[in-house]
């Protein structure tokens, strides 16, 4: 790889060959062939955008009071990742608490340059989620409730309207009335962690429903064969659908299904947490519950490894798992990662290859089954560089 100011040379993600690539005022002005061998073997692809970000590397967006100091160091940290825009996402909690942490979110954008490049919006996973076993996973069921438009366009006013998506179950009276409401008002509605029956499912969709959620987790253990609310989430082209591809939360066979039955409309999620990127060993959580890292990344709860106890990997590990499992090309485990996400959260520009596309680029290098971010590039600049 070749570098300066304003150029970089490696492969084409999508093409393999190797290209020049100009930056200039944080966009791509050009991009042309290079000479065969001046690539060096690395990778050239968009930054990688993570719609489900609960914490990284020791750093909690759920624990509060949230500080704008914790929005700003995972914007960091998340860099060496090769994730240049995020949404930090906050899970079920109590009005107040979810009111003070939005706040804390729209303030780090406000002070911290870090965070206001890096953040995309915020991620609402609840609290207008189901209160049942299975389908509400690790929230708290004293805090589910039904979707409060009011109480929702307080916290959307407090941080200045940078609440860009809500997931929520169709399941409670009102739901219909209140994705309508959001989704006319920009906001993506996502179904999850929802116990709703499949004529609730396509209602909801009706209404303006566009994405589902982790699909396959945050779910019950057992369902009916037929009539079930991941069939019909699957059945509806109208619905793009989020995954987690860690190689523990999916098994490959449900993956594939996945991938195959929306074409196109699939994203990889980390829903990381603030044990991902940490070392292995046993830790205990903000809400006193013990909880184990593996060799291999795997969460679970302490002497249960058949629990999982939320995602100990990163995007970057999902991309690579689901390219090293021969599920999908590279290129499309990229997109999947990047440029889908980026697009579909209706982020400005486009991103690479696109003419003009927006700066934001990783430089990753194939080591085994894995991949490795040799420099992550924000806005034309290099904010991670390996040493």
């Amino acid at each position: 790889m070749v570098k300066d100011d304003h150029t970089i040379t490696g492969s084409h993600y999508l093409t393999g060959t190797p290209v020049r690539v100009t930056i200039r005022g944080g966009y791509i002005t050009g991009t042309e062939e290079a000479q065969r061998g001046s690539d060096a073997g690395y990778i050239i692809a968009p930054g990688l955008t993570d719609l489900q970000v609960n914490g990284y590397a020791g750093h909690d967006l759920n624990t509060v009071p949230l500080l704008p100091s914790t929005v700003r160091d995972i914007s960091i940290k998340l860099r060496s990742e090769g994730v240049t825009t995020f949404f930090p996402t906050l899970i079920t909690n109590s009005a107040d608490n979810i009111l003070r942490s939005v706040k804390a979110i729209a303030e780090a954008c406000r002070i911290y340059p870090e965070a206001a490049g890096a953040v995309g919006g915020i991620h609402l996973e609840g609290p207008f989620i189901s209160a049942e076993d299975g389908a509400r996973g690790a929230h708290p069921r004293e805090y589910t409730r039904p979707p409060d438009w009011e109480l929702f366009s307080e916290w959307q006013q407090a941080c200045g309207g940078i609440i860009r998506i809500t997931t929520l179950s169709p399941e409670w009276p009102g739901a219909v009335d209140f994705i309508r409401q959001a989704s006319g008002s920009g906001v993506i509605t996502a179904i999850g962690h929802t116990a709703a029956s499949p004529e609730m499912i396509r209602e909801a969709v009706m209404a303006g429903a566009t994405l589902s959620t982790h699909l396959g987790n945050g779910s019950h253990q057992m369902l009916p064969r037929h009539r079930n609310y991941l069939w019909e989430q699957l059945a509806a082209d109208e619905l793009y659908a989020t995954f987690i591809a860690d190689g523990f939360h999916l098994p490959d066979s449900v993956m594939k299904v996945f991938i195959r039955m929306k074409p196109g409309r699939t994203m990889l999620v980390s829903d990381s947490t603030n044990f991902t990127g940490m070392p292995p060993g046993d830790y205990s959580t903000h809400i006193g519950g013990e909880v184990t890292v593996t060799e291999a990344g795997k969460l679970h709860l302490k002497g249960n490894p058949e629990v999982l106890a939320g995602s100990g990997l990163s995007l970057l590990h999902c991309v690579s798992t689901l390219a090293a499992k021969g599920l999908v090309s590279l290129a499309e485990a990229l997109d999947m990662a990047g440029k889908r996400p980026y697009h579909f959260a209706g982020l400005p520009g486009e991103m690479f290859p696109a003419p003009g596309a927006v700066a934001d680029l990783v430089i990753l290098k194939k080591e085994n089954c894995s991949l490795k971010v040799v420099r992550t590039i924000k806005a034309g600049e290099t904010v991670f560089e390996m040493k």
